[in-house]
């Protein structure tokens, strides 16, 4: 890497980070497909989420979606490579998605393998966009691919990502969650909190009642792990729930005391089209 070029960060879009922030922290985002019967869609490009929910109601159907095309991962990461800089690539779960792989797959084809790092979260959403806001203020800092990679690696078991979930049916059409499709059939009417431990999604404790409220309750039920997180940010990332819901989760942790930030995404298509509307996270990292 020439003297003064920093290491270039890259996620896949399943981070669902905002334009704000990848613009703010210099983040270029790779695309997932998603597919609507015969048609196929770039995520964060060419669909909303809303749109997506419109299609699965009108067709009675859940979206399918697919990694990012190598062709696109090869246009993405070529000027980088050309201007000999280090690039990290984050990734959704290897065990969600082969994305990492075509990251992976592109780089040998420039040539670059040295030169591209490919990390997976072992997470999704901003359960990787934690991740990747702390190697991009890395990176912005000056230090090499090496040294971000090392500390990343040492951040992604501290990763708590979590969950609930408005209706079971999009998790449970779409495979995901082997523990969320045994409580499916007539126990739609549950919403489960949805853990993402080592790569995988897994059902833990189960809400019944309005959404709204069992939003509060979940995340009140996280006081004591919320209050011995990490205090640079957390995340409030949600697929489009009530604005008075987000409201009352954001006053609920700034009376916390602990977060220097606390950030509000709007989930993409491809998380979109897996938890369906109505869910709602809020994701940080452990000390």
């Amino acid at each position: 890497m020439e003297i003064g070029q920093k290491v270039k960060i890259i996620s896949d879009s399943t981070c669902d980070l905002s334009q704000e922030l990848t613009e703010k922290y210099d983040i270029d985002i790779l695309p997932l497909h998603i597919l609507l019967g015969e048609n196929e869609f770039r995520d964060g490009k060419d669909t909303t989420p809303d749109r997506i929910f419109a299609w699965a109601d009108a067709n009675k159907a859940t979206p399918k979606t697919s990694a990012p095309s190598l062709e696109d991962a090869k246009v993405l990461l070529q000027p980088y490579v050309e201007a000999g800089r280090e690039v990290i690539c984050f990734s959704i779960s290897g065990s969600m998605s082969t994305s990492g792989n075509v990251m992976r797959l592109a780089a040998e084809d420039l040539d670059a393998a040295a030169q591209v790092t490919i990390i997976d979260s072992e997470n999704l959403s901003t359960g990787i966009g934690l991740l990747v806001l702390e190697a991009a203020i890395m990176a912005e800092q000056g230090h090499t691919a090496a040294e971000i990679t090392a500390a990343v690696r040492k951040l992604i078991p501290k990763v708590r990502a979590s969950f609930v979930v408005d209706t079971l049916v999009y998790l449970w059409r779409g495979g995901r969650c082997n523990a969320v499709a045994a409580l499916a059939g007539s126990a739609l009417r549950l919403h489960p909190k949805i853990v993402v431990e080592n790569g995988a999604m897994r059902a833990t404790k189960k809400y019944r009642g309005k959404i709204d409220n069992v939003i509060m309750a979940y995340v009140k039920d996280m006081e004591a792990d919320l209050k011995a997180a990490r205090p640079e940010r957390v995340f409030i990332t949600h697929s489009g729930c009530s604005r008075e819901v987000v409201g009352e989760v954001r006053s609920y942790l700034k009376e916390l005391n602990v977060f220097c930030e606390i950030l509000e995404t709007r989930a993409g298509g491809v998380i979109s089209s897996h938890c369906g509307p109505g869910t709602l996270g809020v994701l940080f990292i452990a000390k």
